[in-house]
């Protein structure tokens, strides 16, 4: 089974999937953030450079997500994409921002289930590029994802990733695995999983579950960068049950404090302001705290910094004393 990288707007830019792709590496594709085509004729500048393949390492397998509910703005964004080298494009019908789905964008897209045949039939018709769909169950009720996978179903995706929650659910709860199994019977393209994967036996029980494409991390692999390593391994030893295994398990604190120096510094390079990099960095141990022994005092030790010579000395305690 394959192993995906989410995107996640803020955190999984190109800075950020580059260093990962060096330090740990493991997932099979990596998504990128959403970029919104609008009637201007190309994307341009920051809308584009995150996709640039100058920007892109070579260990990564980036696929570019497209938010739009205009199938015009989608297909011209899509093409512009394919001259730049890419074969496969997926749409946000996923995210839940209030800004966004007020727009019928993202979740949003899934309310009104005849303006998505309509939007497909056109995108289908026109485009000869692989096309993804990474969707929500439902925008208020998962009673609504019956009609939402028989749109589905009419088109040939490359694979339909399902994050079982509503939108009104946002990130809270547990994920709805009856909408799930009901997906798995009925879909008549390659499913992959999304939501709550955060540990090696939340992945196996998925995959001795279900016989699908992909299993896709998200939070999961920002809170424990080498998760997907760990899966893989665990995978790899229980099919060769009779060959040694070598395996971090446990990612020695050098290693991560490497990754984040090699993070820190590309950040610096890239940032305008000291208060950019240090909201940048925070947004980092947002995450990075989870491989900590205390992460809610290291996160708050790292909010507290007011410059960076104070993040810095922040940084260098948790990992003498709490990695």
């Amino acid at each position: 089974m394959k192993l995906y990288f989410a995107p996640i707007d803020g955190v999984t830019g190109f800075i950020y999937r580059n260093a990962f792709a060096d330090f740990f590496g493991g997932p099979h594709k990596y998504f990128a953030p959403f970029i919104s085509p609008c009637h201007n004729p190309k994307l341009k500048g920051k809308e584009i450079r995150d996709l640039l393949p100058e920007n892109n390492s070579e260990k990564v397998t980036l696929v570019p997500q497209i938010m739009a509910n205009n199938a015009e703005y989608f297909i011209k964004g899509a093409r512009q994409l394919q001259e730049m080298g890419y074969q496969e494009v997926n749409l946000n019908a996923g995210c839940p921002s209030g800004t966004v789905v007020s727009k019928s964008r993202g979740a949003g897209f899934l309310k009104d289930t005849y303006e998505m045949t309509k939007f497909f039939d056109t995108v289908f018709d026109r485009l000869d590029m692989k096309i993804s769909v990474k969707t929500r169950i439902g925008l208020l009720e998962s009673s609504e994802f019956e009609e939402i996978m028989e749109v589905y179903n009419q088109f040939p995706f490359e694979e339909v990733i399902v994050h079982p929650r509503t939108r009104v659910q946002l990130y809270k709860g547990k994920p709805d695995m009856e909408a799930f199994d009901y997906a798995y019977k009925v879909s008549k393209n390659e499913l992959c999983y999304n939501g709550n994967v955060f540990t090696v036996k939340d992945y196996e029980k998925i995959c001795h579950t279900y016989d699908i494409s992909a299993v896709m991390l998200g939070r999961g692999l920002l809170r424990n960068p080498n998760l997907a390593n760990e899966i893989l391994t665990e995978n790899f030893s229980h099919e060769n049950s009779g060959e040694t295994v070598h395996s971090e398990q446990n990612v020695s604190k050098e290693k991560l404090r490497a990754f984040h120096d090699r993070l820190y510094g590309d950040f610096t390079e890239e940032m305008s302001s000291w208060k950019h990099l240090l909201n940048k960095m925070i947004e980092m141990w947002n995450y990075l705290s989870f491989m900590t022994a205390d992460q809610h005092k290291c996160a708050k030790m790292i909010r507290k910094a007011q410059n960076v010579y104070q993040y810095e000395k922040a940084v260098d305690e948790i990992f003498e004393r709490y990695m």
